[in-house]
């Protein structure tokens, strides 16, 4: 299955131990991970700026991120009316990566539940939802 996990997703993933990284390891090391390239912009901003990490913990973080499917971002972004324009970007990159699954912790994402064919999930929802290995 090809995962596509939102920014909110890595930095919680990245930041503290618990669900989200569990997330994050269950999809690198189960399924096909896909990143967004608007995605990494956005948590090297919030690594750097709100959390304060330093420079090489956050290359190494980069780094880690880079081996997996790094998806362009999209031409243009898909037309959502959330309210927040950079999210509408983040959903068009997993759309064009042909996700299979759209895993977030936005509130006015999951609130769609779908765009299209995309299902969008919580990070507990694909907790539950994936057989463990």
């Amino acid at each position: 299955m090809r995962v596509f996990l939102d920014t909110n997703v890595f930095v919680a993933a990245f930041a503290t131990r618990g669900l989200c990284a569990d997330v994050f390891r269950r999809a690198a090391s189960e399924h096909e991970l896909l990143i967004g390239e608007p995605v990494l912009v956005e948590l090297t901003r919030i690594l750097e700026n709100k959390l304060r990490m330093p420079r090489a913990a956050r290359s190494g973080v980069l780094q880690t991120l880079r081996r997996f499917t790094v998806i362009p971002a999209a031409t243009t972004p898909t037309q959502l009316d959330i309210g927040d324009r950079d999210d509408e970007w983040v959903v068009a990159c997993a759309l064009g990566g042909a996700a299979d699954i759209f895993v977030t912790g936005d509130h006015a994402l999951l609130r769609l539940r779908k765009v299209g064919v995309l299902p969008i999930v919580s990070p507990r929802e694909f907790w539950t939802s994936q057989p463990h290995r």
